[in-house]
């Protein structure tokens, strides 16, 4: 088991074609949260190719290897992607999104055994709490590896991440990384003004994290240096969090910095756009 070790040129190939089956994925069921998963794929492509421990057969034990839990389950585009270009699937599969009987339903989920799912994620405010638990487990395991999780920023505005949050620090649950999207962007405007969030990285630091900011988000130089930095940083007592400064549909120009793609697809034409501006790098499923 070892960390895969993918080019920079080659990350921004997959980044380009996950963009595509984003936008092809929620075009057909005319259903699906394109913003968020756009906005999230430089991450998740450089968390999955560059950064963490996996082994090649998925086990829901996870034993010797690192962990990945989507809570922001809503974003289940970009990880389909992901986890279909990694391998644990083939990428034929990806045209079966949002459909009936599908292993790759709206918000993912583990009874249909879709390798590379961890959690149900279609509710919010919960991958933490888990995330924590499995955390703990390796602990226990003597299982020196770590434990990622994913949020969004409206996620947090969710009351139960602040108990994990407190628990992880109380407990010096030191092997876990947990990311936050910033967007500033949820299903009915921005965070400022549906639910004003605050300093973040002030509130992290109250409850007893380390905290490092990622200022570009969408730059996958940035994010993995950032990612080295946090992994660095683990096993020194206290739980890591990412900040990561993203735009909400990035690399599509008419999805960026609006809320207005949080849950809605593209039609036809707006679909031809989104593709003209992501050429075709490893084939489309």
């Amino acid at each position: 088991m070892q960390i895969p070790v993918v080019d920079l040129k080659s990350l921004e190939k997959i980044v380009i074609q996950t963009r595509r089956d984003i936008l092809r994925m929620v075009h057909k069921v005319n259903s699906g949260h394109p913003g968020g998963s756009l906005g999230c794929a430089e991450f998740m492509v450089t968390l999955f190719n560059s950064e963490m421990k996996r082994n090649k057969n998925f086990s829901m034990d996870g034993v010797d290897e690192d962990l990945f839990f989507l809570s922001n389950g809503h974003i289940s585009p970009v990880f389909y992607s992901v986890l279909a270009r990694c391998g644990y699937f083939d990428v034929n599969e990806l045209n079966t999104f949002r459909l009936i009987n599908s292993r790759l339903q709206g918000h993912p989920t583990t009874h249909e055994g879709l390798p590379g799912v961890r959690i149900a994620s279609g509710s919010l405010g919960q991958g933490l709490s888990v995330a924590i638990g499995a955390a703990l487990s390796k602990k226990l395991n003597n299982d020196n590896n770590l434990v990622y999780c994913l949020m969004g920023d409206g996620e947090l505005q969710e009351g139960q991440n602040w108990e994990a949050i407190m628990y992880a620090a109380s407990n010096k649950v030191d092997n876990i990384i947990a990311t936050v999207d910033l967007n500033g962007q949820q299903i009915d405007g921005s965070t400022e003004d549906v639910l004003n969030l605050g300093n973040i990285k002030d509130k992290f630091n109250a409850f007893g994290w380390d905290v490092i900011e990622c200022a570009d988000g969408n730059n996958i130089i940035e994010i993995k240096d950032k990612l080295q930095s946090a992994k660095m940083s683990c096993y020194n007592r206290k739980p890591i969090c990412i900040l990561l400064k993203t735009v909400m549909g990035n690399g599509v120009d008419f999805m960026m910095h609006t809320h207005e793609w949080h849950g809605k697809a593209p039609n036809d034409e707006q679909l031809e756009i989104g593709l003209s501006q992501n050429e075709e790098t490893l084939g489309d499923y």
